[in-house]
């Protein structure tokens, strides 16, 4: 009252704060972050390093904050070590961008040892307030693996299910594709490097198909084939959360999504995104 607006500004009638900490307490908890390990583990959490620092698990995760800090935080990453790869990239991506006038580019891989999983209970429907449940534990009912040719002009699919994925299997695919291609026309296919696309009778398949060419992927670089992305979708609307009685019911429901996906998505509109991924990506 006797200071007037200054006394209001400094608000002396609230009690004073806590010190903030000085920057060799902050130094103690950043230096560390990055270079040091606590004991055995593999990286510091708040608690860990709040006792090593002497200060509270909380000042630890404002600090990170701060210091744009994540320790629990783990990025993955593979570099290709193929000598070849910029030329081979070109190949792959190159009718993904421009796609041959008379010819049909496929994208070709297999998703081999798809579990059917059954549930050892049903699940309880989602309502409000609540999610949908699934129990953690299951049933295998045996493996199913999935061989797909993804066409990268309009975005359609063609996909068989077989037992395994040998040489034989691979083969019975191609012969399916071959015959599902109108004649008269090129097939430009991108594989990747798996032992089954070099074996000596699938060479011979080559040589008696002239009109096929493989344009293999890099080495460790089987994300480029762009069927990958139709397995993702795949695994995550359909199988990730499937419940599967036998395999039958699982190869079902795989040609069911297929077929769905044949019919809702003709046209250019899947090879536009496809296109539209790759330039963002590749420049």
């Amino acid at each position: 009252m006797h200071e007037g607006v200054d006394g209001l500004l400094r608000d002396k009638t609230r009690l004073p704060g806590k010190a903030p900490l000085p920057p060799a307490a902050v130094a103690r908890v950043v230096e560390p972050t990055g270079t040091d390990s606590p004991g055995e583990a593999t990286h510091w959490t708040a608690p860990a390093m709040a006792k090593a620092a002497g200060i509270s698990a909380s000042s630890v995760r404002r600090i990170w904050h701060a210091h744009g800090l994540a320790p629990h935080r783990m990025r993955r990453f593979k570099l290709s070590n193929d000598p070849d790869f910029a030329a081979k990239l070109r190949d792959v991506v190159g009718p993904y961008m421009n796609p041959p006038a008379h010819a049909v580019a496929l994208s070709i891989d297999e998703k081999s040892q798809i579990q059917a999983l059954d549930r050892t209970q049903p699940g309880l429907p989602m309502k409000k307030g609540r999610c949908g449940t699934m129990t953690h534990d299951y049933k295998r009912q045996g493996t199913t693996t999935l061989f797909a040719a993804l066409s990268v002009l309009d975005g359609t699919a063609l996909g068989r299910c077989m037992q395994r994925h040998r040489h034989q299997e691979f083969i019975r695919f191609l012969n399916a594709v071959e015959r599902a291609v109108p004649a008269g026309k090129l097939v430009d296919a991108s594989v990747d490097n798996y032992a089954t696309r070099t074996h000596a009778k699938v060479e011979a398949w080559r040589t008696r198909h002239p009109r096929w060419v493989f344009q293999l992927t890099p080495k460790s670089a089987s994300w480029i084939n762009a069927v990958e992305g139709f397995f993702s979708a795949l695994s995550r609307r359909r199988l990730k959360r499937g419940a599967f009685r036998s395999i039958a019911d699982l190869q079902a429901a795989i040609k069911r999504c297929i077929d769905r996906r044949t019919t809702r998505h003709p046209g250019y509109a899947a090879s536009q995104r496809m296109r539209k991924w790759f330039e963002e990506a590749f420049g």
